[in-house]
């Protein structure tokens, strides 16, 4: 029998694009030594073939064939080119008698699983994970992956989503409430010895929690997640000074004023204090407070250039100060913190034009700013009924 993901009729399964989207099968890299994967339904390019049963049945020997390597050798003997066409793969003989019978040895088809953070079906588990400090870190802050399972780090995780590092507003030191999740999670196998383990295998051994917490965490959590970072390290520019992490996820306008006013805020008056004192160095960690107080105010503002823009919703419908909609993206959001200089390392993201056009043929502009005002006036303006103002610089 041949494998024939065009044809009707008799077929076992097809090769697909778009109408592959949402069913289960099995994914093929046609490059070079073919690999495979369960397949559930995900968009994918022309890097990527799916091969999807016809009758869901058949998805197990075809799974068996894939994995005894036998699909592989009989791509070859067709075609020796790194890159392998479709047309290729649809002439590959199949005996669906045969590999019935493998299946049957080899047993279920595996449950889908990956150690990858930035994958859906990552259960958010730090033990065993490609990434476990990182895991560890999203999951004191709150972040849940979609497929994350219960377990008794639940216990620990920060309520508002806003750790700071120092133990400030009641709240305990941030590597010392890391390192209570990590030996939650490693058990009996937790030692200083595998925290240092942790700690070498993001270039940071010989040093501790904290010293990766404060300088070395944000820059790879942008790295590992493609520059999109969803914990953020907000700080005032002094390695003594005020940082905090924080959830970008719960980040809404009363938690940023919460971390302006409860936590930047004792902050601010601890170093008060101790200026009044006549304590060496106070006076430079208050003015740096006070200076990250302004900046994280004027964000919550929202007056240009600290203002939320979203190039595809009209002016009436943007947001007014820091009041994001999650659905727009972490890209588009991070904007006036980048702007403002309050994060702790660059974030590789742009605000660029995009390429093409707009349904209306204008340019596809990222980079606008619009006052309060403005978009004040928008709203009245939708809401009457009349001709919205253009605006913007």
């Amino acid at each position: 029998m041949v494998l024939d993901w065009e044809r009707q009729g008799h077929d076992i399964a097809r090769l697909q694009g778009l109408a592959a989207w949402g069913k289960n099968g099995i994914s093929v890299n046609p490059y070079g030594h073919l690999r495979y994967a369960l397949y559930e339904g995900e968009a994918f390019d022309s890097n990527m073939a799916a091969l999807i049963p016809k009758d869901p049945r058949h998805l197990r020997a075809i799974w068996a064939f894939c994995i005894s390597g036998e699909l592989d050798v009989a791509v070859r003997r067709i075609d020796a080119k790194v890159y392998v066409t479709n047309a290729t793969l649809v002439k590959v003989p199949f005996d669906i008698g045969r590999w019935e019978l493998a299946a049957e040895r080899i047993g279920p088809v595996p449950e889908p699983h990956t150690d990858d953070p930035t994958q859906w079906i990552f259960t958010g588990d730090p033990y065993g994970s490609a990434e476990p400090l990182q895991v560890a870190v999203a999951r004191l802050l709150g972040y849940i992956w979609p497929q994350q399972e219960s377990s008794r780090v639940s216990k620990l995780v920060d309520e508002d989503g806003i750790l700071p590092f120092s133990g400030i507003a009641n709240a305990e030191p941030a590597a010392d409430r890391l390192r209570a999740i990590l030996a939650l999670v490693y058990g009996g196998s937790w030692s200083p010895k595998m925290l240092e383990q942790l700690l070498h295998q993001v270039g940071y051994g010989g040093t501790t929690l904290d010293h990766w917490l404060r300088n070395g965490f944000f820059e790879q959590h942008c790295k590992v997640f493609h520059q999109r970072p969803f914990i953020w390290h907000i700080w005032d520019g002094r390695r003594d000074g005020f940082s905090v992490l924080v959830n970008y996820h719960q980040l809404d306008a009363a938690h940023l004023d919460k971390l302006i006013y409860t936590y930047l805020g004792e902050w601010i008056r601890t170093q008060r204090a101790a200026r009044d004192r006549n304590q060496i160095g106070a006076d430079a960690l208050l003015v740096a407070a006070l200076e990250l107080q302004k900046k994280l105010e004027a964000i919550r503002d929202g007056e240009p250039p600290y203002d939320l823009h979203i190039r595809w919703k009209p002016l009436a419908e943007q947001p007014i100060g820091w009041n994001p909609d999650l659905n727009d993206g972490v890209r588009l959001n991070i904007r006036p913190f980048v702007t403002a200089g309050v994060l702790r390392s660059k974030v590789n993201v742009n605000w660029n034009t995009d390429r093409g056009l707009n349904p209306g043929g204008s340019a596809r502009m990222n980079d606008l700013h619009y006052t309060n005002a403005e978009k004040r006036a928008a709203r009245e303006t939708a809401r009457v009924g009349a001709p919205a103002p253009t605006g913007g610089r």
